[in-house]
């Protein structure tokens, strides 16, 4: 299997996209913030998610097992029971009980949490106070014990081995002069192969990383950040980037600057698979990554054998309903059946990756009689998923022709990172003015790298014009930086809000 990793930086956006055999797998977006809000609260200009915040408890809402805390945005973050669970004070509570969140926090108690999820719309940051400081080969989780294996290390010899290890670790940890807290590690999938030296090395510099966090909350205040994730382009030569990784091309200068620096600190051995992507054209252009984007904003997705499969997200669980529309096998409803599911399966894997659809999940495939075929499809199924860094788990298929499975959500899916509900009349959702904005600084960065120097004009709807010039204003700031000539942002009443237009002035 092929692999690469593409990263487009843009004014407003940090896009990743994870390639494999010539297909986009994975899209990680980080959108850029503006760096006053970030002052006090994050490194300037990037997400919030890793971050760790001193934060004070705002209020305590039993009704919902849930708490608000203060962490210096405008908005209090939002720490669930679930989330809270590591500070709860009940002993004997047992490990399937929810505790409640009065057992857990107190208003106006000062606790560290961790940013999981960035703010969003109206909605604060989505916390947790079981806080983690990963590395590139471990995750350290402070006050807690034990070694827990990615899930992706699949090899019985080297799961024993790298447990061995990093037992050991565990058993020194106390002893390395940082810090005498308990602690645990994660290991994750880039330890594979790694030797004594790797892992220690990791582990120092975790530990490091967490004695500056405990110095840094001892002489601080609430609300305040204590610990910044790395930024984007980092983050992901850490988490995407492995030996099995090809080439990671970069289509910004600076970026491409901090991925090297990384890379010489944290992975050298891979130092000459990090290149600076100069053109001809976008770099997403490469494999058509911006087409896949707009495809899988639709619910339906065509299959080459004429049938479809169409997906559709609710607030309780994502359905997926398979049709064999003109398809029909010569040997009869049982072969058409288990081809045009087997078809389907394949398509699944690759949207639901693509898409970063997480939670609950129900696929309903065509009937089929034959209990041979049926283990086919949840087979596929199983080996579709293999390769997938979000965990799963797959039911059998019931007598309805259901499978249930679920994904772990790790991020925003695309869906409501680009769209929004459109209301009243029309299509169920359409393109946020920060994403059709987003496009609109992209597509004149691309026009000033073609015609250097000479001025600009773009046009849009105004409602996205007036999103840049009144509401984000470093935006436009940043744009600047990157286009030499004069830019002219022209609001068109006649534009619907996904159209916009660059060109040069003649």
């Amino acid at each position: 299997m092929s692999e690469e990793v593409l990263i487009n930086v843009g004014p407003g956006e940090t896009r990743v996209a994870v390639v494999e055999n010539g297909r986009p797998v994975e899209l990680i977006l980080e959108r850029t913030m503006e760096d006053d809000l970030k002052a006090k609260t994050g490194r300037a200009g990037h997400s919030l998610l890793g971050n760790i915040f001193l934060g004070r408890v705002q209020r305590v809402l039993p009704g919902m097992q849930a708490a608000f805390v203060e962490i210096g945005l405008e908005r209090a973050g939002f720490l669930g029971a679930r989330e809270a669970r590591c500070l709860c004070e009940l002993t004997h509570l047992d490990e399937h009980v929810l505790p409640p969140i009065s057992a857990c926090v107190t208003e106006g108690q000062t606790i560290l949490v961790q940013a999981v999820k960035d703010p969003i719309g109206d909605k604060g940051a989505r916390l947790s106070a079981n806080v983690t400081i990963p590395g590139r080969l471990l995750v350290l989780v402070p006050n807690q014990s034990g070694v827990a294996l990615s899930r992706r290390i699949e090899d019985e010899a080297e799961r024993e081995r790298l447990t061995a290890l990093v037992e050991e670790m565990v058993a020194r940890f106390g002893s390395m002069g940082v810090t005498g807290e308990p602690a645990g590690f994660i290991v994750r999938t880039a330890a594979i192969g790694a030797t004594v030296e790797d892992i220690a090395a990791d582990a120092r510099q975790l530990a490091e990383e967490w004695r500056k966090v405990r110095e840094i909350e001892k002489r601080s205040n609430p609300p305040c950040v204590v610990f910044h994730d790395l930024d984007p382009v980092s983050k992901t030569l850490r988490d995407y980037v492995s030996t099995d990784t090809s080439r990671v091309l970069i289509d910004d200068a600076e970026a491409f600057g901090e991925a090297q620096r990384y890379c010489r600190r944290a992975m050298p051995e891979l130092l000459d698979r990090i290149q600076l992507y100069n053109g001809p054209g976008p770099l997403f252009a490469l494999y058509d990554i911006d087409s896949e984007i707009e495809a899988a904003l639709e619910p339906r997705v065509e299959l080459k054998s004429g049938g479809w499969i169409t997906i559709e997200t609710t607030e309780a669980l994502t359905a997926i309903d398979v049709n064999s529309g003109r398809y029909t096998a010569s040997t009869g409803l049982e072969d058409t059946s288990a081809s045009i599911n087997l078809e389907a399966v394949a398509e699944v894997v690759y949207q639901l990756r693509l898409r970063g659809t997480g939670g609950l999940i129900v696929i309903d495939f065509i009937h089929m009689n034959d209990p041979a075929n049926i283990a086919r499809v949840i087979d596929a199924l199983n080996v579709g998923f293999a390769h997938d860094r979000v965990p799963t788990q797959i039911s059998g298929m019931s007598e309805f022709g259901l499978v249930e499975m679920t994904r772990k959500r790790v991020r925003e899916p695309l869906n409501k990172l680009l769209t929004e509900p459109a209301y009243p009349a029309g299509r169920p959702r359409r393109k946020t003015c920060a994403t059709v904005a987003n496009d609109l600084l992209r597509k004149v960065v691309s026009e000033a790298q073609a015609s250097p120097g000479r001025a600009i004009v773009a046009r849009a709807a105004p409602e996205v014009i007036d999103w840049l010039e009144r509401g984000n204003t470093y935006l436009l700031d940043r744009l600047k930086a990157k286009v030499a000539g004069e830019l002219k942002l022209v609001g068109e009443s006649a534009f619907p809000r996904d159209r916009i237009d660059v060109g040069v002035v003649q």
